[in-house]
């Protein structure tokens, strides 16, 4: 049935076509609804991340110590600091709000909090 012929086109194929675009039309609105719930969860869920290996003591050999960022769209989340030593490893969490954190952040923590956020933008740009 091709609905936009001129020939032979009938009532019922009118309002058949016009209850086809009702029912696309209302789902088109409940997909957008969802879309935006979709949209305003992501906001929480953990988007970015980097890590970055490094060796804060120059005695032990080998990157063995390294920061995490997990960030979500909003520049919130934690990063993870692991130092490996030769007698003891001690892990360190430090919660960021909007790209800051409360806590005094080392050079490396920084930088891993830094290209976290540049990778989101980055690929917003996409």
């Amino acid at each position: 049935m091709n609905l936009f012929s001129k020939k032979n086109t009938s009532i019922s194929d009118l309002k058949e076509a016009e209850k086809k675009i009702r029912q696309l039309e209302a789902k088109i609105e409940e997909l957008s609804g969802e879309l935006d719930e979709f949209k305003k969860s992501m906001k929480k869920a953990v988007i970015q991340v980097n890590v970055q290996r490094y060796n804060p003591f120059r005695e032990i050999g080998g990157n063995q110590s390294f920061s995490v960022a997990f960030l979500d769209g909003e520049q919130t989340g934690v990063v993870l600091t692991s130092h490996y030593g030769r007698d003891a490893n001690r892990v360190y969490a430090k919660p960021v709000k909007g790209g800051v954190s409360e806590y005094t952040l080392s050079r490396e923590e920084q930088e891993v909090l830094r290209e976290a956020g540049e990778e989101e933008k980055k690929a917003k740009k996409k």
